[in-house]
């Protein structure tokens, strides 16, 4: 059973970042743990880029998760992987989705997107923090919709670190309204066994 853990959600608007937040603030009161959620969007409803801060443990003091200090860090899309690389700790797991959402800049040739991200962030993280690439909005649209990309991502973390999914499951069926819950379901159930073949990413 986790006792602390600090967890960055990075996306654009529409990928449910703030969602995917609520619903860990719930897992860690469930587990009985003290929890505070930030919320950072500007732009959201537009695709800008979204932050939430997740952290619990027995105390939390601060909602900010600090740079080098994310024990995970779930990027919905891979430039948001890039641009909040920097809060992940040392030995800490970076989650990406395989996915592309073309900025405004970009789109409007002011600016382009950068190459290989994936492939750069495993290098740089050598043989300390674990980099994963999952195709999380493959598996959304899988169960039902491409919204369902955040749930996705907790059932990987979820599996990957060997937390317990029951609560999860719980926390879901809380979260979301009754017509989407199965969806969700499906969703989490997806992620969580894309990463059960695979090693677990203890940290």
């Amino acid at each position: 059973m986790i006792s602390q853990l600090n967890l960055v959600l990075a996306g654009v608007g529409g990928q449910g970042t703030l969602v995917a937040g609520k619903l860990l603030g719930v897992v860690a009161t469930r587990l009985n743990l003290d929890v505070k959620v930030s919320e950072v969007h500007g732009m959201a409803q537009r695709g800008g880029s979204v932050i939430t801060y997740v952290r619990m443990a027995p105390r939390v003091h601060s909602p900010i998760v600090e740079s080098g200090c994310a024990d995970v860090l779930l990027a919905f899309e891979e430039l948001e992987a890039l641009r909040w690389s920097h809060l992940l700790a040392e030995k800490g797991v970076l989650l990406i989705n395989r996915n592309q959402v073309v900025p405004m800049s970009v789109s409007m040739g002011k600016a382009t997107y950068p190459e290989n991200i994936i492939q750069n962030l495993q290098q740089a993280a050598g043989e300390k923090a674990l980099v994963r690439a999952l195709p999380a909005t493959e598996l959304a649209l899988q169960a039902g919709s491409s919204r369902a990309v955040n749930m996705v991502m907790i059932g990987a973390m979820c599996a990957g670190l060997e937390l317990p999914e029951p609560i999860f499951r719980e926390a879901i069926d809380s979260v979301f309204p009754e017509k989407l819950r199965a969806l969700n379901q499906q969703a989490f159930s997806l992620g969580s066994a894309i990463m059960k073949d695979s090693k677990t990413l203890g940290i």
